[in-house]
């Protein structure tokens, strides 16, 4: 049987289900309200409450053509320009076709957008988009105002409806279960007293997010740890693009006589820049001048590099981003909540330029899969974040994160619908081969190495320290809590570390210091998975050809 699996004690509870959701962010939660509407029996896990996801933290807001002056053929080039040649054109242009409509059923379903002084949408402008086409709430509490509705979208406590829905919260997902044709049927998971569980589903979506936590600075939340990508992969899923990790260029550095530990890393919106704030050094010099033609609104992966090379150059651990022209009116009628965030620790953007770094902030690679969730495991969609679909490319451009999680979810609820009604249930699971466990005490070692070497910049010899480091963690001798974070966190900054030591170029969020320009042969997917040997292999997939790398 392909794959491994974590080796946990037997089940003490059991659960049977239609559809077994995971995660509880834009995507998951679409799903689910799209699910159990049609009359499906849904359970949904989440690894803590419903509200601790990066879609509840995002600020800048959601993609997608809504004024006249803007297009369906712009929109869709600039996420091609973005994407740096490694974008799927067809699922491109899905997304931003359909992006209007999911954003009309979110409004439908109680969503609040800002709107001007006229009651129209308000639109933001962010880094690499040629139109203001950013719909936003609250100013900069775009993603928490998703999760407001959908999260009230969901069944009541009673009635006919909420008996089709069972909540798991405080529930960690262990490993997708495959029956003795490799197709799966449910997954494994520890609840929140350690207690291991089984659910039994006819299919499975993993819509666990991202990987951020990988490294000490990030805009993600504490479950940011790969559990979906890991699980899939276990599972027998193919995993691509995994090098190219998005690094926001404006995270907080909070003073020192202001940081607590465990403090959350505060993202300074690129919707503040879309508004006029620029980078400066130190000394006062701008940093994007002559970088690029859109300066301080370039795409997000040439903003941090040059950040990084700024830095580099100058001996500086962060740069200034000055705001100080919008004066505090406007500071606190379109961005209360960095506002707010920024002055409890320490920092006045009103009247001073706030100090900022990069940090990881959104994986462009993830499971490969199509636009409706589909991968290469029979019965497993994947959603979100952590899917790969061809739409990010080598690097995101600005919110199109949340568009494309709306979509996703939707639609692999919609087809979910039909299939369930006319499958057979898939077998029962199977046993797969052991995973190795990495201690608990791995996972800050597995940090410190993802930021000394796998981070806005790389090179060889550094990548392969920390594989070295990474493949030599220390092993457990059973599963807890910090068992499995560290053993998904290893599994995940293998996959990245490997596939960006094989890309021997710089292209989009992926960049070498010692190989620094993108070279035309390396426009190729890199597709990692499980062998029958249980050990990992790995393919070059030429890509589906968009017209920006043609022209």
């Amino acid at each position: 049987m392909r794959g491994t699996q974590i080796p946990t004690r037997p089940a003490s509870w059991e659960h049977d289900c239609d559809v077994v959701v995971v995660g509880t962010g834009a995507a998951g939660l679409s799903a689910v309200v799209t699910l159990v509407a049609a009359g499906v029996d849904v359970a949904l896990v989440t690894r803590g409450e419903i509200t601790d996801s990066s879609t509840d933290w995002a600020q800048g807001g959601l993609a997608a053509v809504w004024s006249p002056g803007d297009s369906v053929d712009l929109h869709l080039s600039d996420t091609l320009v973005a994407g740096a040649g490694l974008c799927d054109e067809d699922a491109v242009a899905d997304l931003v076709a359909h992006a209007p409509g999911a954003l009309e059923r979110l409004i439908r379903l109680g969503a609040h957008f800002d709107t001007d002084s006229e009651g129209r949408i308000d639109l933001h402008l962010e880094g690499g988009h040629h139109a203001r086409r950013i719909l936003h709430a609250g100013g900069d509490q775009s993603g928490h105002e998703v999760e407001r509705t959908l999260t009230e979208s969901l069944p009541g406590p009673t009635g006919a409806a909420r008996e089709r829905l069972r909540v798991l919260t405080g529930t960690r997902l262990v490993d997708v279960l495959t029956d003795a044709d490799g197709r799966a049927c449910g997954v494994s998971v520890l609840d929140g007293d350690g207690e291991p569980g089984r659910i039994r589903a006819r299919s499975v979506v993993l819509a666990t997010g991202g990987i951020g936590q990988l490294w000490p600075t990030t805009t993600n939340p504490e479950v940011s740890t790969g559990d979906g990508l890991a699980a899939a992969l276990r599972a027998g899923a193919t995993v691509r693009d995994a090098e190219f990790m998005q690094f926001h260029p404006t995270i907080l550095v909070v003073p020192p006589d202001n940081r607590v530990p465990g403090d959350r890393g505060v993202l300074i919106s690129e919707a503040v820049r879309g508004e006029g704030a620029f980078l400066v050094d130190h000394r006062g010099r701008r940093v994007m001048a002559g970088v690029h033609p859109l300066t301080d609104l370039a795409p997000r992966d040439v903003v941090s590099a040059a950040e990084q090379a700024h830095m580099a150059a100058t001996g500086e651990d962060h740069l200034l981003l000055d705001a100080t022209s919008f004066g505090a009116k406007r500071w606190e009628t379109s961005f209360p909540s960095i506002l707010q965030m920024c002055r409890q620790r320490g920092i006045d953007p009103v009247t001073e330029p706030i100090p900022v770094r990069p940090g990881a902030h959104y994986h462009c690679g993830g499971v490969e899969a199509s636009m409706s969730g589909i991968t290469s495991v029979p019965g497993l969609r994947v959603v979100g974040e952590a899917a790969c679909t061809g739409v990010q490319g080598a690097n995101r451009l600005a919110s199109n994160s949340l568009t494309e999680a709306l979509v996703m979810g939707e639609r692999a609820a919609g087809e979910l619908v039909n299939e369930i009604r006319s499958q057979p249930r898939p077998g029962s699971a199977v046993d797969r081969a052991a995973a190795g466990l990495v201690a608990g005490s791995g996972l800050a070692e597995i940090r410190r190495m993802m930021a000394r070497h796998v981070s806005v910049l790389r090179d060889a010899a550094g990548l392969r320290e920390a594989l070295t480091v990474i493949s030599g963690l220390p092993g457990a001798p059973e599963l807890d809590d910090a068992v499995l974070t560290a053993t998904n966190a290893a599994t995940a900054a293998t996959l990245v570390t490997t596939a960006a030591a094989r890309r021997t170029e710089s292209r989009g969020c992926h960049r070498r210091s010692d190989i620094t320009d993108r070279r035309p042969g390396w426009r190729l997917h890199i597709d990692q998975w499980l062998g029958e040997d249980g050990r990992p292999a790995q393919a070059l997939t030429e890509p589906i050809r968009d017209h920006q790398e043609a022209a």
